[in-house]
């Protein structure tokens, strides 16, 4: 018996470490798969799981372990819509003797589930989530089951705000990187009009700004030409194009071809 114990302990220990770990190239319905898979193999009886995240009129059925036997689009009562709206969890300990939400309950009978158990998840930055078990046992979902499901559940949570939080700090990052490269891109331009026009910084950017607007670009992207022009020794022509004029300073024909 103690030997049963520990590999039950020692399993779930791993599962919660699985479920734990954060993986850059996820998103949450990938974690959300992986959390169904963990539950299946983590918890007796349970023979289907999959998630449930809300939305305006109702909710998504966003991974699974196998398709489940339900209408999201229903209207009909359902514990899925109560958790997600309570954030408490729901029982049915026999589909086949539950009236609490008979439609549903007989959906599942249907398909030979016989017990269910409805968690929600507790997310900080998800849309409200929620954990559905199903067996084809009775009763399945006891107590020492449900303190399994909780442990899981809680990790999964976790896991899905780090999804959000990695993802969020992967844009910021990839912006200030695009923003960097820009201000350096921009930078050069400015080097070379002033070079070429013997003017300051800020004519310089005065040129590329009236550039910018002349030929309705992003100033972004008439610096980029500029350089790249610069690089093929067309950096006249690139004035031009961009219908950037004046008087070039004495000694500057190097800079164009």
């Amino acid at each position: 018996m103690t030997r049963d114990l520990d590999a039950t302990v020692l399993g779930l220990a791993s599962e919660l470490a699985e479920m734990s770990k954060l993986v850059e190239n996820e998103d949450h319905e990938a974690v959300g798969r992986r959390f169904a898979q963990h539950l299946v193999r983590a918890v007796p009886g349970c023979d289907l799981a999959f998630l449930a995240v809300s939305h305006d009129d109702g909710f998504d059925v966003t991974a699974h372990t196998a398709p489940p036997p339900l209408d999201p689009a229903a209207q009909d009562g359902d514990p899925i819509r109560e958790v997600l709206r309570y954030r408490e969890p729901r029982r049915l300990g026999d589909t086949a003797e539950d009236r609490r939400w008979p439609l549903f309950a007989s959906r599942l009978a249907v398909r030979g589930h016989r017990s269910c158990l409805a968690l929600p998840l507790p997310t900080q930055r998800h849309p409200t989530a929620a954990a559905v078990l199903l067996s084809r046992q009775p009763h399945r979902f006891n107590d020492h089951t449900y303190d399994i499901i909780l442990l899981i559940a809680l990790h999964a949570g976790v896991a899905l705000d780090n999804v959000e939080v990695l993802h969020h700090s992967k844009q910021m990052v990839d912006h200030l990187t695009t923003a960097i490269g820009t201000r350096h891109t921009i930078g050069l331009a400015q080097g070379l009009l002033m070079h070429h026009f013997s003017c300051d910084t800020d004519s310089s950017f005065t040129i590329l700004r009236t550039a910018s607007q002349n030929t309705n670009r992003k100033l972004r992207d008439v610096a980029a030409d500029l350089v790249a022009a610069h690089e093929r020794d067309e950096f006249r022509a690139a004035l031009r194009a961009h219908r950037i004029t004046g008087n070039p300073r004495p000694g500057s024909d190097g800079l164009s071809g």
